[in-house]
């Protein structure tokens, strides 16, 4: 057996007790309601940002450099062959209701998000999982159907929740129980939701506030006001037009990173015109990237292909598409290729966000002078996710999230039948390359089949990527220890302290 020990993420730092002056409950200002917080069931970023190392852990975690650390799980080994992986899990860890976390959770937990009935959007991040056995209380094993390259990395968006849950498709939704470090207190929808400190927490001295106030406030102006008085300590992950308003306000600092989420108009493949590849190349060609991150990012981002420019070992440079180069003739000369009438009219619905809202009338403009029609149809957030997720849209405006490998960005969202493959997207060619760069520990092997992934999806697949955005924060120059991260978690929170 491959023995890993990784090093414990508590520093000598962490120990220390929390003081009563910064033992506070922190105003957080959020633009969207929560539509759930089950962390299996719910991926949208209001909700992401709630639960994630927050409420919920994984057996790893991913820190601001994008690396795997021990979480919940202090150890693991792998076997030779790749497809046995043996977790000791850290003792003395309790959920929310008071109950320790002990194997069989963990083995709950992986059946829960692989059930069909459950129906997971992170499922495909298990698939390689064949079964999951707990050998003693703190011991969990996982055999493998092949080897999965991914695993560690996925490990960490897979919240381990109590076996009692299992079957249950509601009770989290409303009333999370996890093992973070803040638990769920209230939730007034529209109004706020509280999380309060866990004092049963593992780690010892966090979390270092007393609690955290999301507080869900949709007009932008109001939160930017609420930020310069005082009367909010943090807006997390905002836009580069929020940026812009509250630079060099007194008491009020910010923090960036380069998005590990992109931006992207989605196509339904399913039925035309989009089942036609000359027609989704036609979109490509017809949209100017630039022109996007100028208009709708304020300049704060970049020209976007299928993996984000943050994953240098990864993403093959946009200069090597050819449909990135903005040409609307070549465009509308596809769209006759294609065999359709033109103007082709078309309805994109869009996801409740500013900045999604300004880059889809971008976006819709550019289309409109390259041979369609463009119809906006402004949604609001549950509505946009009940149709994503029936596929009940011709065109859709939205952000996915990111990840640190690759597997993550493309198994769920490309492969056929992946979890998120809303699109009905389905290409022999793609699948056999994601399933050998998933089971190879090769680098040079993933990177070859991951670059040539992103060479198919790139013009012809069903996603016209769009930008990689700065992400920023926005904060009281009072606030210590809060770390911007690349995937939008806000983890670090626990290691936060509000100064007098």
């Amino acid at each position: 057996m491959l023995k890993i020990k990784l090093r414990g993420i508590i520093g000598a730092g962490l120990m220390m007790a929390a003081t009563s002056a910064s033992a506070q409950v922190l105003e957080i200002g959020l633009d969207q309601n929560p539509t759930g917080l089950d962390p299996h069931l719910i991926t949208a970023f209001p909700s992401f940002m709630v639960v994630n190392g927050n409420i919920y852990e994984g057996l790893t975690a991913v820190d601001k450099d994008l690396k795997v650390n021990p979480s919940l799980a202090e150890s693991w080994t792998v076997s030779p062959d790749g497809k046995t992986y043996t977790f000791k899990l850290r003792p003395n860890v309790k959920f929310h209701d008071g109950s320790a976390m002990e194997a069989k959770d963990v083995v709950s937990t992986i059946r829960r998000v692989q059930s069909t009935a459950i129906a997971s959007p992170l499922a495909s991040r298990l698939s390689a999982i064949e079964t999951a056995t707990a050998v003693d209380p703190m011991t969990v094993e996982f055999k493998l159907k092949e080897p999965s390259a991914p695993l560690l990395t996925s490990l960490a968006t897979i919240a381990v929740v109590p076996a009692s849950v299992e079957a249950d498709k509601d009770i989290l939704q409303k009333a999370p129980d996890g093992t973070g470090p803040f638990k769920f207190k209230e939730w007034q929808p529209n109004g706020f939701i509280l999380l309060s400190k866990h004092d049963g927490y593992w780690q010892s001295g966090l979390p270092k506030l007393s609690g955290l106030k999301f507080n869900l406030v949709p007009e932008s102006a109001t939160r930017q006001v609420g930020l310069v008085n005082g009367q909010y300590a943090l807006l997390p992950n905002i836009d580069a037009a929020t940026a812009l308003q509250v630079k060099g306000k007194p008491g009020v600092k910010l923090g960036e990173t380069l998005d590990l989420a992109y931006t992207l108009i989605g196509m339904n493949v399913s039925k035309p015109p989009f089942d036609n590849p000359k027609v989704r190349e036609a979109v490509n060609y017809a949209i100017n990237r630039q022109e996007i991150v100028d208009a709708a990012l304020f300049g704060a981002g970049v020209p976007g292909g299928p993996l984000s420019p943050a994953l240098k070992s990864w993403a093959v440079d946009v200069k090597d598409y050819a449909c990135y180069k903005p040409d609307p003739a070549k465009a509308q000369a596809l769209l006759k290729e294609a065999g359709v009438a033109t103007p082709l009219a078309v309805t994109m619905n869009v996801l409740p966000r500013q900045d999604i809202k300004d880059i889809a009338q971008v976006v819709q403009e550019q289309l409109n002078k390259a041979g369609f029609k463009v119809e906006l149809k402004n949604q609001e957030q549950g509505q946009f996710i009940q149709d994503w997720r029936n596929s009940n849209f011709e065109l859709f405006a939205s952000i996915n999230s990111g990840s640190p490998d690759p597997d993550d960005y493309f198994y769920r969202t490309f492969r056929t039948g992946g979890s998120t493959n809303v699109f009905k997207y389905s290409d022999a060619s793609v699948d056999q390359l994601l399933d050998s760069a998933r089971s190879t520990q090769d680098q040079a092997a993933r990177k070859k089949a991951y670059d040539d992934v992103q060479k198919k999806l790139a013009c012809a697949g069903p996603v016209a990527h769009l930008t990689y955005g700065t992400l920023f924060s926005a904060m009281r120059d009072k606030l210590q220890g809060y770390d911007v991260m690349p995937n939008r978690s806000l983890s670090t929170l626990r290691s936060t302290s509000l100064q007098p």
